[in-house]
């Protein structure tokens, strides 16, 4: 390697690593932040080339900041600028999740550590709910695709398979799109069998099966961190035991407070499993299948036109998103609002982040100091 190519690499991980460490507010904070550094400081690539990468990633599973790391150190340094990038992204929310976790594993159940999330479940109720907003306002524009999201809510609500919901919903929504000849093509694919995950037969708890899980998730991810909380609330909660509903609210709420991608909720969860391995397996695991899959499709994902098949099912995928991402506000709705006082938190987080647009990690900070002014005055 050359003394040119090297230094690139290192000036990729200096910049990765401090963007993951001040890149506070989630995925757009964190795509602004890039922005700002790769576009208009250092010139790497310019602005049409960063919205061209900026809307692939939109049309891929996995979380979009980290992608949009990996599609600039390709750009800066090719596959070994790609490869250093992402882990540099990864890495600082990797280290204060995992702080966290082992934080809340010793303390969690002390009674000032338990009364902070008074205010910050509904907080996170509000999150949620705007979220899906406005995901739902880009998507939900006529009466066929909110035909298709009551389908799949209720689906949902009956206990259909999250990542069925997702794949059910874009093939549904591909279908209603296709000249009448192609159809009968197409539910050809309804008939497919779904492997069940009992095929593993590994321990629900090795670290093995935490790895295969994450990775399952990471590979139908799409949308923000908050899509990871709908995918895998059923299982995490009652399939799988891994952790209490409001032990994974908190696991939610780590990732909204960190900096980086949200998507390190899973290094939060995984050691709560299984420790520090389970911490790394859950992390890789849900992040590697963002690298393949820009590797993968980096070459031929900018010559597709939008409005074709692969278009249409995406955009299928994201109604079957937002249909589980209320679900999930639904359930944590049933034990988060336990009196007036609650409902009322959840409705001002609400108006703050319509309204003024409030940075959520803002939000629950606010919930922290509420939370603790009842639990020492009231």
């Amino acid at each position: 390697m050359s003394v040119k190519a090297r230094n690139k690499l290192y000036e990729i991980v200096f910049l990765f690593l401090k963007l993951g460490t001040i890149g506070f507010g989630g995925p757009p904070a964190n795509i602004a932040l890039m922005e700002q550094e790769t576009v208009h400081k250092r010139k790497w690539v310019d602005q049409q080339y960063f919205l061209d990468m900026l809307a692939i990633t939109n049309l891929i599973p996995g979380p979009n900041a980290v992608e949009m790391a990996l599609h600039l150190g390709y750009a800066y340094a090719g596959i070994g600028g790609l490869w250093v990038a992402g882990a540099s992204f990864i890495f600082p929310s990797f280290i204060l999740s995992l702080l966290m976790g082992i934080l809340y594993a010793k303390y969690g159940s002390i009674p000032q550590v338990e009364a902070i999330f008074y205010a910050i479940n509904p907080l996170l109720i509000s999150i949620i709910i705007s979220s899906a907003y406005r995901m739902g306002r880009e998507v939900l524009k006529n009466w066929k695709a909110r035909l298709v999201f009551i389908l799949f809510l209720v689906a949902a609500l009956l206990g259909l398979n999250e990542t069925l919901v997702i794949i059910l919903a874009g093939l549904v929504w591909v279908l209603l799109h296709l000249p009448q000849q192609h159809k009968a093509k197409l539910g050809m694919f309804f008939l497919l069998p779904i492997v069940p995950e009992s095929f593993l037969s590994f321990s629900k708890t090795s670290i093995s099966f935490i790895f295969l899980y994450f990775l399952k998730t990471g590979a139908v991810l799409f949308g923000s961190g908050l899509a990871l909380l709908a995918l895998i609330q059923n299982d995490v909660v009652n399939n799988f035991h891994w952790l209490t509903q409001q032990q994974l609210i908190d696991a939610i709420t780590v990732g909204q407070v960190t900096p980086g991608p949200v998507s390190s909720t899973a290094t939060f969860i995984g050691y709560q499993i299984a420790g520090f391995p389970g911490a790394v397996a859950a992390t890789v695991g849900i992040f590697v299948p963002s690298f393949f899959i820009v590797l993968l499709t980096m070459k031929w994902l900018p010559n597709i036109k939008k409005g074709g098949i692969f278009h249409d099912f995406l955009q299928g995928v994201t109604i079957g998103v937002i249909a589980l991402i209320l679900v999930v506000a639904y359930r944590i709705f049933q034990s988060a609002i336990t009196d007036v006082f609650t409902l009322l938190i959840a409705l001002i987080g609400l108006f703050l982040l319509w309204k003024y647009k409030i940075e959520t990690v803002w939000l629950i900070l606010a919930g922290i100091v509420i939370s603790l002014i009842k639990f020492y005055l009231f």
